[in-house]
């Protein structure tokens, strides 16, 4: 994590008890629910939290922190809204992808379909249902969702809630005008499992989808 701090370490020598004390003066902790509940009080205590940039996407937070060594600093984090990636399989087992341009990485790539959960989408299942529509004009009569990628925990809090869809039926594609040159393909699973393998599909949801379903695949055959 200490990419994201502020590398102003030393500047504090005490170390925070669990009841919250710091050279014998109380201080304000700001512990998650999560912890809470848990009765657990987490290494890295945060006193305080800024917002030095926001957007409609998304927002830039400064944190007092005090890391696990006791010392204070500045961790910079960024806060985004979850997203989605769905894994659609027809009956003969092949599975569809997007391939675009992608602008932060300045190339063109393979992927599953997927986007960001909107404040709109009552969950990230409502949200992937949009995204398959929209993308590729699939819909789907079975959701599973397979699990979740945290894919830039020491930078960011986002998560990408996986899905396999199955039982589908076609319509028309909805697409944005930002993703006006995304093409939509069939691909049999061991072509897609040999692009993740290749590395010519790197996006982390979109791997750990295949990847997933290819272990599940072989554990099955395994115990026959």
């Amino acid at each position: 994590m200490t990419g994201f701090v502020s590398g102003g370490g030393g500047r504090c020598q005490t170390v925070l008890s669990p009841q919250g004390v710091r050279g014998g003066l109380m201080v304000d902790v700001i512990v998650s629910p999560r912890a809470r509940q848990a009765g657990e009080v987490p290494p890295w205590q945060r006193l305080d939290s800024t917002a030095v940039h926001t957007t409609s996407w998304f927002e830039v937070r400064h944190d007092s922190v005090i890391r696990p060594d006791g010392c204070c600093d500045t961790y910079v984090h960024v806060v985004a809204p979850g997203s989605v990636t769905v894994l659609a399989m027809d009956h003969h087992g092949r599975i569809m992808l997007t391939r675009q341009w992608i602008y932060t990485h300045e190339s063109t790539q393979w992927r599953l379909p997927g986007g960001g959960v909107e404040q709109g989408n009552s969950d990230a299942l409502a949200a992937a249902r949009r995204e398959l529509a929209e993308e590729t004009g699939l819909d789907a009569a079975r959701w599973e969702l397979l699990g979740q990628i945290h894919g830039a925990d020491s930078l960011s809090n986002h998560v990408d809630r996986i899905f396999l869809a199955t039982d589908l039926t076609s319509g028309e594609q909805r697409l944005n005008p930002g993703e006006a040159d995304l093409q939509v393909h069939w691909m049999s699973f061991d072509s897609a499992l040999d692009l993740v393998l290749s590395g010519e599909l790197p996006h982390a949801g979109s791997a750990y989808a295949i990847l997933l379903m290819a272990v599940s695949g072989s554990r099955a055959d395994t115990r026959r």
